[in-house]
């Protein structure tokens, strides 16, 4: 049974339950002070107190979808990250490759034509040889004959760290937010392609173009988009292109609009940060090139490089995100630029979480498709 597994859960609440009930039926037993019966007593507590935990962090895990597996838990994944070779998995020798398809949640089963489609992938970046799997959504109007020429928007999606591409389906509810938007008219019908940042596990990459190791910025500003065209109806202009995440993803998303205004003309960063931290999840990303470590800092961006022509988005809340004063002052910096064009959602309140993302998730979209064209 998996990490994210219904059974998992309820195996592991259940079992809380009944050493919690046996605790209190055998507790009058074991009262007495000899070393049999204090052993018993603290079995009997600790066992019940690692159940409730690992019953708490299962369904904390399921709900914003930190791990995807045992192996992702423990840092021992090893199908995913840098490849050497230059063909697709699969051996299809393109750079994506669809591996299943579902439908869209919430669409009531219907088919592409009326609810659209959620995609499984995977991609290997020609350049820079980064392999990571990847779900796209492809709108209804993608599979209606009348649009059968028509190219559209797209946007890639990203999660925090570590995160989990399952989940901005899942979870956040990208796809059906989307079908609806389009639906009712408030958003142009778009592509999404979700994937976590995360694209060498364990190591979180910041999206950095590491020396000696994983080239994250190149594949996400030229391979991702490269492959999609190669493979889907995308608008090929910059102007069709945005990109949001949240956390680390909107960090990411930012910088890569600030960077290659080229390739994504609108930018999106859910509760951002707008430095590239260092510490054991990242390691040494710089390996002593300052000028490498000052073009991840955004506010270095910002005061010493020419103003992109991109447009962003950023988002926090007064209350429960630790980012609120360092928004404001992104936000005053970017419109000193004259040239950058600089979006908020700012809440009353909100914690780093999926909820608060969700919340922020359809008038981001909608921002969205009013930046991006379908040509």
């Amino acid at each position: 049974m998996g990490l994210t597994s219904n059974k998992v859960l309820m195996v592991a609440v259940a079992f809380a339950v009944l050493l919690f009930v046996g605790t209190v039926w055998l507790w009058p037993r074991l009262a007495r002070r000899n070393w049999r019966a204090v052993s018993g007593r603290v079995g009997l507590l600790l066992g019940t107190q690692l159940a409730l935990f690992a019953s708490v962090g299962l369904a904390a895990n399921q709900a914003f979808g930190f791990y995807a597996s045992w192996a992702d838990l423990f840092g021992q994944e090893k199908d995913q990250g840098v490849v050497v070779n230059h063909t697709a998995l699969g051996g299809s020798g393109g750079p994506l490759e669809v591996i299943e398809t579902a439908r869209v949640r919430g669409a009531g089963g219907a088919p592409p034509r009326t609810g659209g489609e959620v995609q499984k992938v995977d991609i290997v970046g020609r350049t820079t040889h980064i392999a990571t799997p990847a779900y796209v959504y492809l709108p209804p109007e993608y599979f209606q004959p009348q649009y059968r020429t028509r190219t559209f928007p797209a946007a890639v999606v990203l999660t925090g760290y570590p995160g989990t591409a399952q989940a901005l389906v899942d979870k956040l509810h990208y796809p059906s937010t989307a079908q609806t938007l389009a639906k009712d008219g408030r958003m142009q019908p778009m592509i999404l392609v979700m994937l976590r940042p995360t694209v060498a596990p364990p190591r979180d990459t910041e999206c950095v173009d590491i020396p000696g190791g994983p080239q994250t910025e190149t594949f996400f500003a030229k391979d991702l988009p490269n492959a999609v065209l190669a493979h889907y109806r995308v608008g090929k202009r910059p102007g069709s292109w945005g990109i949001v995440g949240d956390s680390t993803g909107g960090y990411c998303a930012l910088k890569l609009a600030m960077h290659h205004p080229g390739s994504y003309a609108a930018g999106v960063g859910l509760s951002p940060y707008y430095k590239a931290p260092t510490d054991p999840t990242t390691g040494d990303l710089f390996h002593g090139d300052q000028a490498l470590r000052d073009r991840a800092d955004l506010w270095w961006c910002l005061r010493h490089l020419p103003a992109p022509n991109t447009s962003l988005l950023v988002t926090s809340s007064r209350i429960g995100e630790t980012n609120y004063k360092d928004t404001l002052k992104f936000i005053e910096r970017v419109q000193a630029t004259g040239l950058t064009r600089i979006s908020s959602i700012i809440l009353d309140s909100g914690g780093h979480n999926f909820n608060t993302w969700r919340r922020e998730i359809p008038a981001t979209l909608q921002w969205l498709s009013g930046r991006l064209s379908d040509r």
